[in-house]
């Protein structure tokens, strides 16, 4: 295994790392997570 085989793998783990991330944050059961946490500077106590 060579380095250009090495860094291709990271190159693509890291790709499928990203993606995999968007995924999670956009799917629609997270939104009023996100909603809520968005609001929480305008909360006052």
């Amino acid at each position: 295994m060579d380095i250009n085989v090495l860094r291709s793998i990271v190159t693509v783990a890291a790709f499928a790392a990203f993606v995999g991330i968007m995924v999670w944050a956009c799917l629609p059961s997270r939104k009023a997570q996100f909603d809520d946490a968005a609001q929480l500077p305008f909360r006052s106590e």
